[in-house]
């Protein structure tokens, strides 16, 4: 029998307390049955939580005896300890250094310590007076490296060269051109390179390139340098200075062609070096057709000025290549959008060609006149400013706390979640402290936190991308019991799996099931039909059916092989949809619709999903449940093809307070209800209320729809452009939400079976390949909309809506 489990690997960040006091334990773990954690890999399916906890620690180096030293030791725990006399003068200043980067090992997970030895002390490393002038690095008691103390001459050097010898797997040291060569062929078409020449090893840059290493070294493969002809080879000359590049070779898929590179201008510094990153994972170009001064992205965050390229229909290829042209150009120093002047409300100059708008608020938009690309560069990098980030002690002691905010909110989730799933005897949930077993957080990927991952026997480990709640974390965990997709084997049993029947605990969490219906002999489609499934796995119920008598199915339900047949259990119908030369990331999308509800009932939760329908909302709000005759107009309008350009949909001020709120910013006085209105989001902001004296059925609805699109009823208000944005960049749960709407972690397990929990024959363990944890690239695609065309679909879309609700 296969069991489920969730751990939880915090990542250490101690503060200091005005008092010492004892470090408490990080993380208690949680566990529903009697199991070992060294025995999860050997049980059946494992979930995973990361979170960042934090516990109190002293501002002053730990003195202890070898003896207690060595008993403090935890498996798989880093720990820096310097070996020493008691009361030796020679080490004083060495031993304020240490002091020093007591702090920020910490942050890392790294403890440290001073050992004193005596001279009856028989441990190998108080034994000879040249070993008493070296540090031990350990994780648990084996010894990973040791330094002599003239190497660590201050913090930095102390800092830099323990993240060295930690991160040794993740930053590969070269002193050649042709190891930078090998690695960028090695790499072109699959991961980025951030590669860095820094003039000796233990300087301020060193260490600020280690400490980026350790957030995005999964993610990006860092590469070090410390010869000045390597660097001279690559056409730098400037060898009194360190120096970064980031290396685009994930879109290279012509192995003979260079990877782009792009040099970061600012000092090499850990904030300075965490901007270039975030700007090289921003769009190169973005189209918009909004007021520029209303347009927001990342280069505006990090301090930024943005670039519009202007354009019109009649040129647009021409002027869509000079754009792409100069955002390379300024890739790093200014984020570079193409304006269509065609599709914009604002008026702009009419011979102006650029606009350019700077990072300081409340300083107005620049139109201006250029004719080359050379003298766009230059205006732009004559009036960028580039900041060097200063890092602000007072800041840095903020964001842990609010981290900690953060990770115990979500504990909680995970102990209702643990309370909802007590007794289950196939399910297993854990926590593991990532300060404590680092070495296990390394080996999984761990870089961000939280992280949810679940793990079963014989497969990839699964990485949650949804939103950390108990019911959605409820949801996962019980649809990831069952394959992907499940391989019915007979009519009978698919008619089963249709009605519900099959795995009816299962139809409170996903009430839609998808079969796919395949002849034996189609091979690709049923390849890419299982692909699907897989990718959908803990989101949505799939099957399969492909045996000879597959076709008294497919008569019965009128469906053209291949096919989809959709059981809407909530509504007791089944639709077909034919796969004729669908792809897996085709039917991905089909299913990933069919999810939709017609008619649902908006929350907090659900709401990034039907915003990235890109379709004005028409909202019923309602206190309490809906009048069934209200109910009935809407879908009936619906079936007949009367809000194809709407999103229908209804709010419950009882399940979602927060609704008054909305209400009360559209109107003045909260109106009475029930009351409908038409919302558009995605560009304009015109807010239209259906006219409180009359009732709201099928024909009155469908003539006020009319008189909308003919541009002869008034709004009622226009929302305000505004960013929604994350509290902390680590805890984007905005982008959360759109991931659970819209992106599952690309993953490829093994071959599923049908039954669940039942034990695999495959006992061979597999790595995690997928759980490098990229934060979300913001993008921003504004469509136009008028009242003559609104019902129209746009062409383009956009990750995030601007606008409040």
């Amino acid at each position: 029998m296969q069991r489920t489990a969730w751990k939880y690997y915090p990542r250490q960040q101690d503060h200091n307390t005005e008092q010492n006091r004892e470090k408490s334990p990080a993380c208690v773990q949680l566990q529903l049955m009697m199991s070992s954690s060294f025995n999860i890999f050997r049980v059946g399916i494992s979930v995973v939580i990361m979170c960042i906890f934090y516990k109190s620690a002293v501002d002053s180096l730990s003195e202890l005896s070898p003896q207690k030293y060595f008993s403090t030791l935890q498996p798989g725990k880093a720990s820096l300890a310097y070996f020493c006399q008691a009361d030796s003068p020679r080490t004083s200043i060495f031993l304020e250094e240490l002091n020093e980067a007591i702090t920020p090992l910490q942050d890392y997970g790294i403890s440290v310590a001073k050992v004193n030895c005596v001279k009856e002390e028989t441990s190998r490393y108080c034994g000879k007076e040249e070993d008493l002038m070296k540090a031990y690095l350990f994780r648990g008691n084996i010894l990973l490296r040791e330094f002599p103390t003239d190497v660590l001459f201050d913090v930095n050097a102390i800092v830099a060269h323990v993240l060295f010898a930690l991160l040794f797997n993740e930053v590969k040291y070269i002193t050649t051109l042709e190891d930078l060569q090998n690695i960028e062929n090695a790499l072109k078409g699959k991961a980025n390179i951030a590669f860095s020449y820094v003039r000796a090893i233990g300087t301020p840059e060193h260490r600020a390139v280690m400490e980026a290493a350790f957030v995005y070294g999964t993610t990006y493969q860092f590469v070090l340098t410390t010869e000045t002809a390597l660097l001279e080879s690559i056409g730098n000359e400037d060898i009194e200075n360190a120096h970064l590049y980031f290396f685009h070779c994930k879109q290279v898929l012509d192995l003979t062609l260079q990877c782009r590179r792009t040099l970061m201008e600012q000092p090499l510094t850990t904030l300075n070096i965490h901007q270039f990153i975030k700007t090289m994972e921003a769009p190169l170009l973005t189209e918009v057709t909004e007021d520029p001064q209303q347009v927001s992205t990342v280069h505006l965050q990090l301090g930024l000025p943005l670039v519009f390229i202007v354009s019109q229909q009649a040129t647009y290829e021409a002027d869509r290549r000079t754009a792409e042209w100069v955002a390379w150009r300024l890739l790093g120093k200014a984020g570079v959008l193409l304006l269509l002047r065609d599709s914009l409300e604002v008026d702009i100059p009419q011979h102006s060609n650029v606009i350019f708008r700077r990072a300081e608020e409340g300083v107005p938009v620049e139109f201006l006149v250029l004719d080359d690309i050379d003298s766009l560069i230059s205006h732009v990098e004559s009036n960028v400013h580039i900041e060097e980030i200063q890092e602000d002690e007072d800041e840095d002691t903020k964001s842990p706390n609010m981290g900690q905010a953060v990770s115990m909110a979500f504990l909680q989730s995970y102990i209702d979640l643990a309370i909802k799933l007590k007794g289950t005897s196939t399910m297993l949930l854990t926590r593991v402290n990532c300060a404590d077993w680092s070495d296990l957080c390394t080996k999984q990927n761990v870089t961000e936190f939280p992280v949810v991952k679940m793990y079963k026997e014989g497969k990839n480990p699964v990485s949650y991308v949804g939103m950390l709640g108990t019911e959605d974390l409820l949801k996962f965990i019980q649809l990831s019991r069952i394959s992907c997709p499940v391989n019915i084997t007979s009519v009978q049993e698919a008619e089963e799996y249709l009605s519900g029947e099959l795995y009816k605990d299962l139809i409170s969490y996903s009430s839609v099931s998808v079969l796919g219906l395949f002849s034996p002999n189609m091979t690709t489609a049923k390849e890419d039909f299982t692909e699907a499934g897989n990718y959908l796995k803990g989101y949505a119920i799939t099957g399969i059916y492909s045996e000879e008598d597959v076709l008294i199915l497919s008569d019965k339900y009128a469906a053209t092989l291949p096919a989809l047949l959709l059981s809407r259990h909530k509504e007791g119908k089944i639709e077909s949809i034919p796969l004729a030369n669908s792809h897996a990331q085709d039917i991905i999308q089909i299913i990933t619709n069919a999810l939709l509800e017609t008619f649902p009932e908006i929350t907090v939760e659900n709401l990034p999903i039907y915003l990235r329908l890109q379709k004005p909302l028409l909202i019923l709000f309602s206190d309490g449940s809906i009048n069934p005759q209200y109910k009935k107009a809407i879908l009936m309008l619906v079936k007949e093809k009367h809000l194809d350009s709407l999103t229908p949909c209804w709010l419950n001020l009882k399940n979602t307070p927060v609704g008054r709120g909305i209400l009360q910013s559209y109107f003045d006085t909260m109106p009475p209800l029930p009351l409908l209105v038409v919302v558009n989001l995605h560009s304009g902001g015109q807010v239209f209320a259906f006219p409180s004296d009359q009732a709201i059925t099928e024909q009155n609805l469908l003539l006020w729809l009319k008189k909308l699109e003919a541009g002869l009823e008034n709004h009622i208000t226009i929302l305000p452009a505004q960013e929604w944005k994350p509290p902390l960049p680590a805890y984007d749960f905005l982008s959360m939400m759109d991931a659970a709407a819209s992106q599952h972690p690309t993953r490829k397990d093994p071959e599923c079976t049908k039954e669940m929990d039942v034990q695999e024959n495959d006992k061979k363990q597999h790595e995690d390949k997928s759980a490098i944890i990229k934060e979300p690239i913001e993008t921003l695609r504004i469509k136009h909309w008028n009242r003559s065309n609104w019902f129209k679909e746009g062409e383009k879309s956009f990750r995030h809506d601007n606008k409040e609700l």
